[in-house]
């Protein structure tokens, strides 16, 4: 898969950001995010997977979230001002985002959707996202990636106590 260019490496690549390309095998042709960190040999606290959401005005949101964690949909849909978010089916992903379940890229996707990344990212210099493939991570720095899809920092997660 070496030298593959999706959207969002290209879009990497024409702001000139700097990345590192990380291949896992996926031979039925997803695996959950816990496995990408193990497969990647990544710490899943900086491995994160990429949710799209529809509230209940029909706007489409995402959220950026560490691959061991759980999106709270009580605190996106309080951040992106809905009354109740859920997630878009998985049939849909590719109609919304022009990605594939399993290779949603937060950056590049057919239309800029409002971002947020969750909070914890701000732990690390850098984090691993989706390059936009099955099988295809990209390690960026989190400011560069918040920057790029004008994402905000936000508590996304349910707390485990």
């Amino acid at each position: 898969m070496a030298g593959i260019k999706t959207n969002a490496v290209r879009l990497l690549e024409v702001n000139k950001i700097k990345y590192n390309i990380k291949e896992y095998e996926a031979p039925q042709g997803f695996l959950d995010g816990l496995s990408v960190a193990k497969a990647t040999g990544m710490d899943p606290k900086r491995v994160f997977k990429t949710l799209v959401l529809q509230g209940s005005s029909k706007e489409h949101y995402v959220c950026v979230i560490p691959v061991d964690c759980e999106l709270d949909l009580k605190k996106a849909a309080k951040h992106f001002g809905e009354k109740k978010i859920e997630m878009i089916l998985a049939r849909d992903i590719t109609k919304v985002t022009g990605y594939i379940k399993g290779g949603c890229s937060p950056v590049g996707m057919k239309k800029q959707f409002k971002t947020a990344i969750d909070e914890s990212a701000a732990n690390f210099e850098n984090i691993v996202v989706s390059a936009g493939k099955v099988g295809l991570q990209m390690d960026v720095r989190v400011d560069d990636l918040l920057n790029l899809i004008d994402a905000d920092l936000v508590g996304l997660i349910i707390n485990k106590e």
